[in-house]
């Protein structure tokens, strides 16, 4: 298929199948159609025969060349497969979309530090699973990394020690940069209730931002009902590009742990930033 589509991919090639998508035609007839010289022609008929798509018909002193069909359908099936699944996937362009028009935002409005500090965010998902096994995979640090991190994204280190005192981390990379947070567990009362808190460092591990996070677990007929809040402070000017990504980021990670858990979501609350004093 690569063969095929960059054989096709120079535009005096392209030409040639054209013409030769009308009828068989030789070598001198497609020189005089495409306005190239001979050689040349013969050169890129050449190309395009090794690729499967044009063969050749001597007759007597005449050489005629013809397009093979069954190539072409397969790279048009292959690109029927491409659209299909751009199609399917239009959310994850939508995502994209949204996420600039919040740095943007954001960006215009962080013109001092602690310029979000307070800013609240809260989550919620009802998952099909008992308090217990949500917690764990919540304070497993194997289970942690199956989906705490956004698409496209790898987690390098996570971990939430459930005790008082204990470590949260944070750490995941792209293709681009490595993202990194530390913080400590301040309540752990399982499989019920865990307070902790993560500040975000850049890539000098200077603060962004320290983000104050209450999880709770509900038990429901359903299986638990996790609601989680987040409270913003520190946060630096260039913090702009996280802040803008948190409600967006945040509902991914959870839709992520919904599948993690094996069920589906009975309700789902979109994120919701809420006005602070």
């Amino acid at each position: 298929m690569e063969q095929i589509a960059a054989a096709l991919g120079d535009t005096a090639r392209w030409r040639i199948v054209e013409a030769l998508a009308e009828r068989p035609r030789s070598v001198g007839e497609l020189a005089e159609l495409t306005g190239l010289r001979q050689p040349q022609t013969t050169k890129h008929l050449q190309t395009l025969a090794r690729a499967g798509l044009v063969a050749v018909f001597p007759l007597g002193q005449r050489r005629v060349y013809a397009l093979e069909p069954a190539p072409l359908q397969a790279l048009g099936h292959r690109l029927r497969e491409l659209a299909g699944a751009v199609t399917a996937h239009e959310g994850e362009r939508d995502v994209i979309a949204r996420y600039r028009a919040a740095i943007a935002a954001e960006t215009a409005a962080a013109d001092r530090a602690r310029w979000a500090d307070g800013r609240a965010f809260s989550f919620e998902r009802v998952l099909a699973a008992r308090p217990d096994e949500v917690w764990r995979h919540w304070t497993d640090p194997g289970l942690l990394a199956a989906w705490w991190a956004p698409p496209s994204m790898t987690i390098s280190e996570s971990a939430i020690e459930p005790r008082p005192g204990g470590r949260a981390i944070l750490e995941y990379r792209d293709g681009d940069a490595r993202y990194r947070s530390e913080g400590r567990v301040h309540r752990a009362e399982e499989p019920e209730h865990l307070v902790f808190d993560l500040t975000v460092l850049d890539a000098a591990g200077a603060v962004s931002f320290t983000g104050h996070y209450d999880v709770a677990f509900d038990a429901v007929p359903e299986g638990t009902r996790l609601r989680v809040g987040l409270r913003i402070t520190e946060t630096a000017v260039e913090a702009a590009p996280y802040i803008a990504g948190i409600a967006t980021g945040w509902g991914q990670v959870l839709d992520n742990l919904v599948h993690a858990v094996g069920g589906t979501p009975q309700s789902t609350n979109i994120a919701e930033e809420e006005a602070q004093p």
